[in-house]
């Protein structure tokens, strides 16, 4: 059986098709300024997400609602994915 990976709905042809059209357009020598200022404007969203999740934290607790109750839905999520990759570890292993 023959598995074909494919990235959000699009094959491999077509990811060439797109990088192709890229190139043609912006020309090789501008992609990575391109890659650049992707990775900028990408870390500038992150950036504002933290800072939003914090003040909502921060408010949270100003105003006497607990938050505890999502460091325990973290705790307990840690413990079912390292189970998890526990088990399909020892699976991966007698493949």
């Amino acid at each position: 059986m023959i598995l074909k990976t494919t990235f959000l709905f699009i094959s491999s042809p077509e990811i060439v098709l797109i990088l192709f059209v890229v190139v043609m357009v912006f020309g090789a020598d501008k992609i990575p300024e391109i890659a650049r200022g992707l990775g900028k404007g990408m870390r500038t969203l992150k950036d504002a997400t933290n800072d939003i999740k914090h003040e909502i934290t921060k408010s949270a607790e100003n105003h006497g609602i607990d938050t505890s109750i999502t460091k325990d839905v973290d705790e307990e999520l840690k413990k079912v994915k390292d189970d998890l990759e526990e088990f399909t570890g020892s699976v991966r292993r007698k493949l």
